[in-house]
């Protein structure tokens, strides 16, 4: 076989394939192949750079956290890693450490697909072959429907409302006593309203009014 059998972005180079000079660093060389593949493949499916590059940057951490290549990863490097990244002092929320395992998690789905024989090479070189070791069990869960920071989350319906109840009540407090700037207050609720009001999801009965 002169190349690869399926030429599509992603796929081994022939070098790896059908062998020929011997690789000085084969698994560094075929590790660093195998990034360089899964870049092109994410190129040619339009996705960002800066998204292409977070995935990178989340598998070479695992590698090096592992020691390990692609083909000897087990599941309970998956389980150290994480005990690792929640106890190294730095304080990570939950949707990070999901994005982490994710980031590998598709790493591995594309260098075990046969399809682009990254599987027939590392059988050929080291014996062994990629394969998908983040499972259910293992890895974190997307367990709610925001999962950053409590003090950087959006407002839930009930909390606008009692926000803009809020604005209305200190603009009736303020037009009652008589002070001055009642009428600027009344403007910035009204017009906090009306935007609230102009981009509400579709199908939500609350209104907004002031």
């Amino acid at each position: 076989m002169g190349g690869s059998s399926w030429n599509v972005p992603g796929a081994a180079p022939s070098l790896f394939i059908v062998g020929g000079a011997p690789l000085l660093h084969p698994e560094t060389q075929v590790f660093e192949g195998m990034l360089a593949g899964w870049r092109d493949q994410q190129l040619a499916r339009n996705l960002s750079k800066g998204t292409i590059e977070d995935r990178l940057s989340a598998v070479r951490r695992f590698q090096r956290f592992t020691n390990e290549w692609p083909w000897t990863w087990r599941p309970v490097d998956v389980e150290e890693y994480t005990a690792h990244l929640r106890s190294d002092g730095r304080e990570r929320s939950h949707s990070t450490i999901r994005g982490y395992h994710g980031h590998v998690r598709l790493f591995l789905e594309y260098v075990a697909d046969p399809r682009y024989e990254w599987t027939a090479v590392s059988e050929r070189l080291f014996g062994n072959h990629p394969a998908q070791v983040f499972f259910e069990w293992n890895t974190a869960v997307h367990v709610a429907e925001y999962e950053g920071r409590p003090g950087r989350r959006a407002l839930t319906k009930a909390e606008l409302q009692r926000f803009f109840d809020y604005a209305d009540d200190q603009v009736a407090a303020a037009r009652t006593s008589g002070r001055k700037g009642w009428l600027p207050a009344m403007r910035d609720a009204t017009a906090m309203s009306l935007f609230f009001n102009d981009r509400a999801e579709p199908g939500w009965s609350g209104t907004l009014e002031t």
